[in-house]
Parts: C-alpha cells; sequence; structure tokens
C-alpha cells in the first residue's frame, strides 16, 4: 500500500470513529514547488518534516507520521520530530495502516478497534522515543 493510499484510509478512520473532541488535521507540505511558492511558503511559517496527521487530544498534542513499508523518515522529518518531542508533543511514525490505527486507538484518537493486528502495532511506546528514525 502506498503512502497516500495510508493517509487516505487513516482520515477515512477518523472520520468515521474518531474519539469525541479530537481536533485532528493533515498539514500539505509535500509535493514539488516552484522556488518562489517555496520562498514564500517558508516566509508564511511552513516548516518542513510537520508529520503527516496532527491531533489534539484533551490538551495534549498528538503527531503521527505515515509510511509506507520500506519509507524512512528524512532529516528534515526526524527534526521536526525532535523539535514536537522538545515541546512536549506526542510523536510517532507508523509503518503501515495496521501499525497507525493501532496506535491511533492506543491515544483515544479513534474509538473501538479496527481487529487483529500484528505485534509491530504495539511498538508505539518505542517509535516515540525516536527507536524507527
Amino acid at each position: 500500500m502506498r503512502e497516500a493510499d495510508i493517509q487516505r484510509a487513516v482520515f477515512q478512520h477518523l472520520a468515521t470513529r474518531g474519539a469525541r473532541n479530537v481536533f485532528f488535521f493533515h498539514v500539505p507540505n509535500g509535493g514539488a514547488r516552484r522556488p518562489i511558492e517555496a520562498k514564500i511558503l517558508k516566509g508564511q511559517g511552513v516548516v518542513p518534516g510537520v508529520p503527516d496527521l496532527v491531533a489534539i487530544k484533551n490538551g495534549t498534542v498528538y503527531a503521527l507520521e505515515l509510511k509506507a513499508e520500506g519509507g524512512r523518515l528524512s532529516p528534515a522529518q526526524r527534526e521536526c520530530h525532535e523539535r514536537l518531542l522538545a515541546a512536549g508533543a506526542t510523536v510517532t511514525t507508523a509503518i503501515g495502516l495496521d501499525h497507525a490505527l493501532g496506535i491511533l486507538e492506543g491515544w483515544g484518537i479513534l474509538r473501538g478497534t479496527a481487529g487483529p493486528r500484528s505485534l509491530a502495532a504495539g511498538l508505539s511506546t518505542a517509535v516515540m522515543t525516536g527507536a524507527l528514525a
């Protein structure tokens, strides 16, 4: 499954079984930009490496980077994750849809479960510390 497909599926789950009083969004930082457009966006506060999903629940900020199997964090993503962690956010990277859903369910961002998952879905604590970087 491609990263874009994982992202679309995660947001479909959020739309149908997102927890109450959770605010979530995607920052569309990706894609190619012309140099002038990139400079304008940077001047407007765009930060490279922001995770694919940001959610706020009970005053806590959660950030989830979604990757397809074999995907890796870029240097900008690693730096952004470090800055988010230093600011007190909960940040992790999910490999694949099942892992992402397991993390979001564990955080209480999604209600219920999407079904049985592999043990990899339970690795979010290790990933939050940057072990997957």
